[in-house]
């Protein structure tokens, strides 16, 4: 996949912890700022600035001008993709544990 593609993925996006922090600070808030997410950060305006693009791009930060300001929300949808992908896993290893227990239970 290339560079392109990768920032309009979902689980690209959600690969960084940076982009996690910053959806994790969005989901507590309706609407922030830069300058307001930027201290929660040991990097620059322009660098979480570019992470909120890459977040953007993938779908999953909504954003409006305010005035001069530009402000942030949360789009958690596209992470329904992620979700689903979990819990065909989830259920996989749910099966494996009850085989599990009841070839305990046989010995």
């Amino acid at each position: 996949m290339n560079e392109k593609n990768q920032e309009r993925d979902v689980y690209s996006a959600v690969a960084d912890p940076t982009r996690r922090k910053l959806l994790h600070l969005l989901a507590d808030a309706d609407e922030l700022a830069l300058h307001e997410l930027t201290p929660h950060f040991q990097m620059g305006r322009t660098a979480v600035s570019k992470h909120l693009a890459i977040l953007k791009k993938a779908g999953l930060v909504a954003d409006r001008k305010v005035g001069r300001e530009t402000r942030y929300r949360l789009n958690a949808a596209p992470l329904k993709e992620i979700q689903d992908w979990v819990s065909f896993y989830e259920k996989f290893w749910t099966d494996r544990m009850i085989l599990l227990k009841s070839l305990l239970e046989e010995e």
